[in-house]
């Protein structure tokens, strides 16, 4: 097993243990200092010159640049870490959930991908293959007989699950990548079949959903322990390692036909879920047009719906970029009542307008103009708003367990990618014999127009149930260009507070000139419009705290916003890498 594990991490000494201090003085991993599947550390920074990958798990950072040393691009190394990561960060990585990807390919990348279809002008990619409903799913299924929501019906079991769109989102990233796939998937297979020791934030997790495992799983999956989890166990996945080794060998119909799609249907029956086998082998990814727009002297990139980051982190920049930011101070009262009300305006018009372009029309072109930019900036009063008054804009005709990934390579090919299950562990099913959890997407539907879902977002007719259609996302992969270059690349997870921790972060190194370090890891704020509460991490300032409270505004502290990781292009070129210190998340590079 050893050997194959070396084989696992080429550059890896087996036992050896990596400290933060060895890992900050080198920027990079070496023969002599190496992450091992049964003793590492969660390195938080990574000063290189060649690529680097952030993620939430330290051993699915490892696999990614190893393969980028393997001499795989970015597209590879990203493909490497979504599939460990479904290994070693069950709790949201996975196969079973889906995502958005954004990219940015270097100049002439086109030639370095095997796909002949690459367009050599379009160097701005967005990858949708977000979770769809199924065919039989309808507007009212998760409310009872008087017109109300079923508490937990939309969360947990079969039927909250929409359907997987992962693997169909890594076989449409191949196409850039260079290596093949036999090559990026095998760490996973690896870790699953071998195992690998958990940390302790792991054992948390999995101690505190036991519960819910037992509940409604048809079939025990391996995450059930009779005595409670703890550091340093190892978790071994063989039925996850089979469904990958399916993977590997079938592509894609490895997963949405075949053994594993007999064992989802199998799974569906047991627990009266209604996803079938034309749901699987009609999913597909789809390539949009990415959002992108100016920022002060940068270009920002990110995704378009039905990720609602597209519009709601363009309106919010754009109605931030003329105002004295810097002049009033990072985490000012000044400063924190203007995004905290352009937050609330923000997510306003989220709830009313945002939803799947497929189904509904979205008025993107008017929400994110100048006009409209202006209009609802005069908008924002002296003291606190009130959400009671404010509703979305008049118009002229015209999830929290999620988790993100970095790449970048020595060529300047970046990949930016967040993936989800939405809540922990998602649905809370595994799928018997497969080894992998469902997702509840579901919920992030409006499954009735005013009903909060379990991140306290409310939507009306846009974002309805409807067969086929995408839930809308808070989901912001981003990418900063500066003169056609990756300056930053940045992500998080965190359901509805993604696309205010996307805001500030690059608020506070575009406009703050805050380190890389400080704008990831010093507190954050968020509000969402409803509930009408301005939600703090702990380390904020109390004086600021109880001078918002004297403005009118309801402030309560919550635990961790988010997890951001962000990639850094120096202008000597070197790449910094910064992990959020919130998790076990790491930053490796070479």
């Amino acid at each position: 097993m050893r050997q194959t594990l070396s084989r696992l991490f080429p550059c890896a000494v087996a036992g050896l243990f990596l400290s933060v201090t060895n890992l900050l003085l080198c920027g990079s991993l070496t023969a002599q200092q190496a992450l091992t599947p049964y003793s590492y550390s969660s390195p938080k920074k990574a000063l290189v010159t060649h690529g680097a990958v952030v993620s939430a798990h330290p051993l699915a950072s490892q696999v990614g640049v190893s393969i980028l040393q393997q001499g795989g691009n970015a597209f590879d190394a990203a493909i490497a870490t979504q599939l460990a990561l479904a290994v070693v960060y069950p709790v949201a990585g996975n196969i079973g959930g889906g995502g958005f990807m954004v990219a940015h390919l270097a100049k002439n990348a086109a030639t370095q991908s095997k796909s002949a279809a690459a367009d050599p002008n379009s160097r701005e990619i967005a990858l949708d293959f977000r979770e769809k409903a199924p065919a039989s799913a309808t507007r009212d299924m998760y409310l009872d007989a008087a017109g109300n929501p079923v508490a937990g019906l939309s969360e947990n079991g079969h039927l909250a699950s929409g359907i997987p769109g992962t693997i169909a989102g890594i076989f449409a990233e191949l196409k850039y990548a260079k290596l093949p796939f036999a090559k990026l998937i095998q760490p996973a297979i690896d870790l699953a079949e071998n195992g690998f020791v958990i940390t302790a934030e792991e054992a948390r997790n999995l101690n505190s959903a036991q519960g819910a495992f037992k509940n409604f799983n048809t079939v025990q999956p391996v995450f059930v322990k009779a005595v409670d989890w703890k550091k340093g166990d190892t978790l071994v996945q063989k039925d996850l390692a089979k469904t990958l080794r399916l993977i590997r060998n079938n592509g894609a119909k490895g997963f949405y036909e075949g053994e594993t799609a007999r064992l989802i249907l199998e799974e569906m029956r047991r627990g009266k879920g209604i996803i079938t086998a034309a749901d699987l082998q009609g999913y597909h990814a789809v390539v949009r047009n990415p959002a992108v727009f100016s920022y002060k002297n940068y270009s920002i990139v990110t995704m378009p719906l039905p990720s609602s980051g597209g519009v709601v982190l363009q309106q919010m920049l754009k109605m931030v970029e003329d105002q004295p930011l810097a002049a009033d101070g990072f985490e000012s009262v000044k400063t924190i009542h203007l995004m905290t009300e352009v937050e609330r305006l923000a997510y306003a018009d989220r709830a009313q307008y945002l939803g799947d372009r497929d189904f509904y029309a979205v008025p993107v072109d008017t929400l994110v103009s100048p006009a409209y930019i202006h209009s609802r900036l005069a908008q924002i009063p002296a003291r606190a708003g009130k959400s009671r008054d404010i509703k979305a804009g008049v118009l002229s005709p015209a999830s929290e367990e999620t988790t993100h990934l970095d790449v970048i390579d020595a060529k300047g090919n970046a990949v930016s990618i967040t993936t989800t299950l939405n809540g922990g562990f998602g649905n809370k099913v595994v799928v018997g014999g497969a080894g992998f959890f469902l997702n509840n997407e579901m919920d992030d539907f409006s499954i009735k127009p005013g009903v909060p879902n379990m991140y306290g977002a409310v939507g009306t007719e846009a974002n309805s149930i409807v067969p086929g259609k995408r839930m809308l996302s808070s989901m912001s992969p981003t990418i900063v260009l500066d003169k056609g270059k990756v300056y930053l690349v940045v992500g998080t997870p965190g359901g509805t507070t993604i696309t205010t921790s996307v805001f500030q972060t690059l608020v506070d190194i575009l406009d703050f000139g805050l380190s890389t370090d400080d704008a990831v890891n010093l507190p954050k704020f968020h509000h969402q419009w409803l509930p009408d509460v301005i939600y703090v991490e702990p380390g904020l300032s109390i004086a600021v705290q109880d001078s918002l409270k004297v403005m009118g505004y309801t402030v309560a502290q919550r635990g961790s916003i988010g997890r951001t990781e962000v990639i850094k292009v120096l202008p000597d070129q070197h790449i910094e890498a910064v992990a959020d210190s919130r998790g076990d998340d790491a930053a490796v590079g070479y």
